[in-house]
């Protein structure tokens, strides 16, 4: 816990209520199914750019489709995750956010990065690795026990 004593009272912070990861484990998972479907909305656009720089490059620019996605995606949570809000346009609308335990902000890299070692996580364990919700404290999955981070109810 990081309680701090100011003027002779401890002030806990909001992560350190109970409540503020009631449902956490659902929203998390609605949230991720939200963010896949914008993700998939906003590749199309980058689709019809990458096929006629295509056309313009007599096929070499089709290159580019190997790692359309996952640029989309990295660039989506870099910009949303990584914000001030900290939180993608999911996980705003099921009401969660993404916290550090050490109180700093969540920064684009550290956005990027938990995203990455989350799919690393489902490459190597499949969905097993929410299974470390159920026995972590503050239903962290592994990628937060890695990264120092939490994710939280941001109505809490």
């Amino acid at each position: 816990m990081s309680a701090r004593v100011l003027d002779g009272e401890i002030i806990t912070t909001r992560l350190d209520d109970v409540r503020a990861y009631d449902g956490v484990r659902t929203r998390r998972v609605l949230a991720f199914i939200i963010d896949y479907c914008i993700v998939a909305l906003l590749t199309i656009p980058f689709a019809i750019l990458v096929f006629f720089l295509g056309l313009l490059t007599l096929g070499l620019g089709w290159m580019l489709f190997s790692v359309l996605v996952p640029a989309v995606a990295i660039l989506y949570i870099w910009n949303t995750l990584g914000s001030a809000d900290q939180a993608t346009t999911g996980m705003k609308m099921m009401g969660i956010r993404l916290d550090r335990l050490d109180g700093t902000r969540i920064d684009g890299l550290t956005a990027v990065v938990h995203s990455v070692l989350f799919w690393a996580g489902n490459v190597i364990l499949t969905p097993l690795v929410l299974l470390v919700t159920l026995f972590a404290d503050r239903k962290r999955t592994l990628h937060d026990l890695l990264l120092g981070t939490v994710v939280s109810r941001s109505d809490r």
